[in-house]
């Protein structure tokens, strides 16, 4: 069976919310879907400070079991336009994989979000696909089949890029019914793309 991780940093839940949409897109394909998150790097006094979401239940992953799936999709906030310290610590710790090419030929996508509508979604994906590139991964992203990134009769994320939320800046606003759906539709597309790959 095709296997994939959805691999995630939340500091607040939007995201935790939105990897698990993810997640049921790749089972709805008949692919397993593994839910784990980075570390938090953030001191507990300060992290508690900010309102930083400390109890989620998902697994702290680990870089060695990256090579035991065949795809990847990562998925963390905007910060400044690009991903956050916490994700970059742990993929910078994945330069055995890439010498001994462990993640070459699997797939990987993303998804974000923002505070704000134009916060560096686009950005924060973008600026994050030369880590698949190096890696020899395959670059998968949002298609316009999932038509809801489309819609203009409500504020939503989504890109080609990739899914997305926008959180608003005091972070009250929850993944949008059609943000939920084009994660879980990246999530679909991401799992079939990795089983075509692994059968070719």
């Amino acid at each position: 069976m095709t296997k994939l991780l959805v691999l995630y940093y939340s500091s607040h839940g939007h995201i935790e919310t939105m990897a698990n949409a993810v997640a049921e897109g790749v089972r709805s394909a008949g692919a397993e879907a593994a839910v784990k998150r980075v570390a938090e790097t953030t001191p507990d006094e300060i992290a508690q400070q900010h309102g930083f979401k400390l109890d989620q239940p998902a697994p702290v992953a680990t870089v060695e079991e990256l090579p035991e799936y065949d795809g990847i999709i990562f998925g963390f906030p905007t910060r400044f336009g690009t991903m956050p310290a916490q994700m970059k610590a742990f993929l910078d710790q994945t330069g055995g994989l890439w010498y001994e090419r462990k993640l070459l030929g699997k797939v990987g996508a993303f998804f974000t979000s923002s505070g704000t509508q134009h916060g560096g979604q686009e950005a924060t994906i973008l600026g994050s696909i030369p880590f698949l590139l190096h890696h020899g991964m395959v670059v998968a992203g949002l298609p316009y089949t999932a038509q809801g990134q489309l819609r203009l009769d409500e504020v939503t994320g989504g890109s080609p890029y990739g899914a997305s939320t926008i959180v608003s800046t005091d972070r009250s606003r929850q993944p949008s019914a059609n943000e939920l759906e084009l994660a879980a539709h990246q999530g679909k597309f991401v799992a079939e793309l990795a089983r075509k790959l692994a059968a070719a």
